[in-house]
């Protein structure tokens, strides 16, 4: 490593997010520092884009990265420099009250400045991310895990946050052996969750989308009926397809009042109701008190962030090495960093079909 700068993507204001020269990162006590070889660009990007979800001018974006381990610090063990690893958007570091309680997605949460919902994801949100030629691990021996050799970066690349937030949606439902379940949008969230279902032991899974190729994808993801929201009313449909019985557990993977209600609206009495999208801070979420059965009918509504963690990791690398699930189909599109300006326009305007880009180093 001989410059001493690199290329990364950097939020200046709203609506301009720019390639732009920075120094290489120092890294501190128990760090690593990450070469980039592949990363991509997530919905929460295109929110901080927009200025919808605040973050500190001169920032760098992006958290899920794919890459060698170029240095590291004397106390990080269990690995070496040339390592290829990932590590999650949400980086535990093991000893606040929140990953002592087993929520290791919310740690930083309870620090001196106050609760925060998003507290373990730093990357690209409190610390300089992932869309850049490297990148600082924090916590790196809770946080690096070693990508199988097998495994391509794009094999990988939905792991350290669309696939561990997918997957958590099945997982918080707590979708079991027979259920029948309901995932309302098939983003590369919903997908991972439909897919998520599926490996849980899901009898029926129904994907609801109102775009061709997502649908189609979402049968590749396991999804035994799909709904176009645009042709039918999905509850009507999905009260069909159960024989009015109702799905035991519907996750939301939209963040949107229409999907919350309906996903409350076709579940079966007692059922849950599993929430892994944002919701706009602007607007507030309303519980339809019939919907709810009037506050006795037994509805469970429950939410989770991107769990992290370098066991998490491992566990869903074994998962995609096994082959139980293969999500290189989410990836739609291809650029150099060199290009990311371009590919934030293409992923915020949604064309083309994209659903995620791979961006490589």
């Amino acid at each position: 490593m001989t410059s001493k700068t690199m290329k990364a993507a950097v939020f200046v204001e709203r609506d301009r997010i720019e390639l732009r020269e920075k120094p290489i990162p120092e890294i501190g006590p128990d760090d690593a520092l990450v070469r980039v070889t592949t990363t991509t660009i997530c919905g929460s990007d295109i929110h901080i884009r927009k200025g919808e979800y605040a973050v500190a001018p001169g920032l760098t974006i992006g958290h899920e990265p794919v890459g060698i381990i170029e240095k590291l610090d004397s106390a990080v063990k269990g690995y070496k420099e040339g390592d290829r690893v990932l590590c999650s958007a949400v980086t535990p570091g093991g000893y606040s009250s929140a990953c002592l309680c087993g929520m290791h997605s919310y740690d930083g949460g309870d620090n001196q400045h106050g609760w925060q919902i998003a507290g373990g994801w730093r990357l690209g949100n409190t610390i300089d991310g992932a869309q850049a030629e490297f990148f600082v691990v924090p916590h790196a021996q809770a946080n690096l895990a070693i990508v199988p050799n097998q495994l391509t970066d794009e094999e990988v690349l939905m792991v350290p946050d669309m696939m561990s937030t997918g997957f958590s949606g099945a997982e918080s439902g707590k979708v079991g052996i027979g259920d029948i379940v309901a995932i309302f949008a098939q983003g590369p969230v919903g997908l991972c969750a439909t897919a998520g279902a599926r490996l849980s032991g899901a009898a029926k899974v129904i994907a609801v989308d109102g775009l061709p190729n997502r649908l189609a994808t979402a049968k590749l993801m396991g999804a035994d009926h799909v709904v176009d929201f645009t042709k039918v009313d999905p509850v009507e449909e999905i009260m069909k397809i159960t024989s009015g019985r109702g799905v035991d557990v519907s996750v939301e993977a939209m963040g949107s009042q229409a999907t919350f209600e309906n996903g409350l609206k076709v579940l079966r009495p007692a059922g849950t109701l599993s929430s892994v999208g944002i919701y706009p801070q602007d607007k507030d979420l309303t519980i339809p008190i019939k919907t709810f059965g009037q506050g006795v009918g037994g509805f469970k509504i429950v939410s989770t962030t991107c769990p992290g963690g370098k066991e998490r990791m491992r566990q869903l690398m074994e998962v995609i090495a096994a082959g139980r699930v293969d999500l290189k189909p989410l990836v739609t599109h291809r650029f150099k960093l060199d290009d990311i300006e371009e590919a934030y326009d293409l992923f915020a305007s949604q064309r083309d079909g994209v659903m995620k880009v791979a961006i490589t180093v």
